[in-house]
């Protein structure tokens, strides 16, 4: 007869083994390859004292909930360059979450565009504005998934008073006269949302907010700034640059697995993640919590205009990356290391949208040769060399990044209508068309 005491043991490593039964070498290896797991453990969305924020604009519910509103609003798209333009735009045109918070396209376009189709790619140029009309981005935008981490926002990390941009105070309002507003030490994010709603063609009164039902959540958002101050971009910004804090992929696989649960990740993805982590060194630039970082480096990839972007060429300033804010030799044609999550959602990639897919990217990893000869050899990065990888690794590596790193559920992040009423994100004839949505 059993003794309890067997039974008990017997009993208590069932379930160890059912929770652990993907556990194999394999994770052993993936987590010696990764060391300390929890420096790449995101804070969950709604865990304010631990997403990363301003001191100037602490998180709060009240803040988020409004943010999430505005950034889907096109009833605050009023300074639209033809009257076609009006109420037809939001941020959500060129973060658009189904694409990765991303455009679904190569470009992002909000007043003068059209169209939406099903993730944003088939929006496009309104054929009313003259293309120096339209409001187009001349680098393809980056995601706002885990913008948190970031603490120098834009390709060039031209936003933020602190981090890399510490003593660069000669460079505010130079060569981008927007980022003045760095002098003010509101947080990158504020500060580039404040300028961004600005250059966007977005602004804000009383009486659009009493209008469209929103001056009860700026009310409850903002209770100490003073009334004549609280409806206003500033106010907007602060409200949008919380909700985009919180917008953590804490549903990824990777993300699953570093908490413990073996099963999250295939062996596929786990062999990307070994070879991610330590045959490849990607976690050499690729090291902060959003796998991504707050340095810059040029891959010479080629630009926008290349690929037929619109209002750019070969002479935009923003091809320069992070030279193009500093001025320094050192710093040209260097771009800021984005973070990886969600990238499969959506191509292109790269800041001049020449890869089409995430395999590309990896096979341009793996040869090591530039595609863009204006970028002398000198300023490459020392990692852009053949990686010699097989065929298999590449697999690896692409399936990785492309579902390992995907959190299939970022409409949780959306809401459920504008208090407009107006279709969201883009609220054109065409876009309504495409979304179903009257």
């Amino acid at each position: 007869m059993k003794t309890p005491v067997t039974i008990l043991g017997f009993s208590l490593l069932l379930v160890w083994g059912c929770k652990h039964e993907g556990f194999s070498p394999i994770d052993n290896d993936l987590s010696l390859a990764i060391g300390n797991k929890e420096r790449y453990i995101l804070p969950d969305s709604k865990d304010y004292a631990n997403i990363p924020q301003s001191a100037a604009n602490p998180l709060t519910s009240q803040k988020v909930e409004l943010g999430k509103l505005l950034f889907f609003e096109p009833a605050f798209g009023i300074e639209n360059k033809y009257p076609e333009g009006k109420n037809t735009f939001s941020c959500g045109s060129c973060h658009v979450p189904s694409s990765g918070f991303r455009p679904g396209r190569s470009q992002g376009i909000a007043d003068g565009g059209s169209g939406f189709g099903f993730h944003g790619e088939a929006r496009f140029k309104n054929p009313v504005y003259p293309e120096d009309s339209i409001d187009a981005q001349g680098a393809r935008p980056l995601s706002v998934l885990n913008v948190a981490f970031v603490t120098n926002s834009m390709w060039n990390g031209s936003f933020g008073s602190d981090g890399v941009n510490a003593g660069t105070e000669d460079k505010w309002g130079v060569f981008d006269p927007g980022t003045a507003i760095n002098h003010q030490y509101l947080g990158n994010l504020e500060g580039q949302n404040i300028e961004g709603l600005k250059t966007h063609r977005l602004n804000y009164s009383k009486a659009l907010a009493e209008q469209y039902g929103y001056k009860e959540m700026f009310d409850a958002a903002f209770p100490d700034v003073p009334e004549a101050e609280r409806y206003s971009r500033k106010t907007a910004s602060f409200a949008i640059s919380a909700y985009i804090r919180t917008l953590t992929t804490t549903e990824a696989p990777f993300q699953r697995w570093l908490k413990g649960d073996d099963n999250a990740m295939s062996e596929q993805q786990k062999r990307g993640a070994i070879l991610f982590f330590e045959k490849l060194n990607c976690d050499g630039c690729h090291f902060e919590a959003n796998l991504g970082s707050n340095t810059f480096a040029a891959l010479g990839v080629n630009d926008l205009f290349e690929v037929g972007g619109l209002k750019t060429s070969v002479n935009d300033r923003r091809n320069l990356g992070r030279g193009g804010f500093t001025g320094e030799e050192r710093d040209m044609y260097k771009f800021r290391v984005p973070q990886l999550y969600n990238l499969g959602d959506s191509g292109p990639y790269f800041h001049g949208a020449s890869k089409q897919t995430l395999e590309e990217v990896v096979r341009y990893f793996n040869d090591g040769i530039p595609e863009n000869s204006r970028v002398p050899q000198s300023q490459l990065h020392p990692f852009l060399r053949p990686l010699q990888m097989t065929e298999q690794e590449i697999k690896d590596l692409t399936e990785f990044l492309q579902e390992g790193l995907r959190d299939p559920n970022l409409n949780r992040f959306v809401p459920g209508q504008m208090l407009s009423g107006m279709c969201f994100p883009n609220n054109d004839p065409d876009s309504k068309e495409d979304m179903g949505c009257n």
